[in-house]
């Protein structure tokens, strides 16, 4: 064998290591046969905007599963919200992360009366009638947002489970609360006329895996032939698809994908 020949041969068994979710991936039985709504049952152009309890409120009355985003205040109050900024959803250039939760309970969704909610508030109205899965938002290398919406978590008593972008966040769960089933949240994140950085290319291809050992691996549908994606799920990553926006997107990836998180349509159970 010569040495070229050894080397591919190394770079391949290195390649499939970091890929690598967990060594006994968690079935999610309970997971499956959910469709899963994304920031709840919502539409932006009505009283129910994304993240906002009256679109949590719909998902639960429609029998859906739930997919939401939390993040921290600067006085660390865990709220749902999927932006790093105001400045879309409320209309103000500012980080969440730079006001007091009291602060934001001034503003509005959109253009609804809705407020950004408390993690543990929504949790209430959810109330383990559907399954959830929580989105943690990292701004930095800081995993504060996990140690306290894992708080919130502890009494209570409905399935979910946790994903997140950032590498970091699914290590935490590995290393704090390997009981809870974690997820890397991935896609194909260049953009036209822009490069991608090299984080992103990480991310993209699921090297990061080998620091979390996540269970299942929620990637954008476009990319679903990326092959480190196609690689996890027959690792055993049990494999989820974001964000399916009509009933033609959903039949076109049911063979691709294991659970589905929707918007913009009614999805055909």
């Amino acid at each position: 064998m010569t040495v070229s020949i050894c080397v591919v041969v190394i770079l391949v068994i290195l390649y499939n290591f970091l890929i690598m979710p967990r060594f006994t991936p968690r079935p999610m039985h309970e997971f499956k046969g959910w469709l899963y709504a994304h920031r709840g049952f919502h539409d932006n152009n009505s009283d129910a905007p994304e993240n906002s309890a009256k679109a949590m409120k719909l998902a639960v009355e429609k029998g859906y599963g739930i997919e939401l985003d939390v993040q921290l205040t600067k006085d660390e109050k865990v709220v749902v919200f999927h932006d790093a900024t105001l400045k879309r959803v409320c209309g103000v250039d500012a980080p969440v992360n730079s006001m007091t939760y009291e602060e934001l309970q001034q503003l509005r969704l959109l253009d609804s009366d809705e407020k950004i909610p408390l993690f543990s508030e929504v949790l209430k109205i959810i109330d383990g009638k559907v399954p959830l899965i929580m989105e943690v938002k990292m701004v930095n290398t800081k995993t504060r947002v996990c140690e306290l919406a894992n708080k919130e978590l502890e009494t209570y008593k409905g399935i979910y489970c946790m994903e997140s972008f950032h590498p970091f966040a699914v290590q935490w769960y590995k290393k704090n609360r390997p009981d809870v089933v974690r997820g890397q949240l991935s896609a194909n994140f260049k953009k036209e006329g822009q490069k991608e950085g090299f984080q992103e290319w990480l991310v993209h291809m699921l090297l990061t895996n080998v620091l979390a050992r996540p269970d299942f691996v929620a990637y954008s549908h476009k990319s679903a032939n990326n092959i480190s994606r196609r690689l996890t799920r027959r690792y055993g990553a049990t494999a989820v698809a974001w964000t399916i926006r009509s009933q033609e997107e959903l039949d076109k990836n049911r063979k691709k994908f294991d659970l589905f998180i929707f918007e913009s349509f009614v999805p055909k159970k």
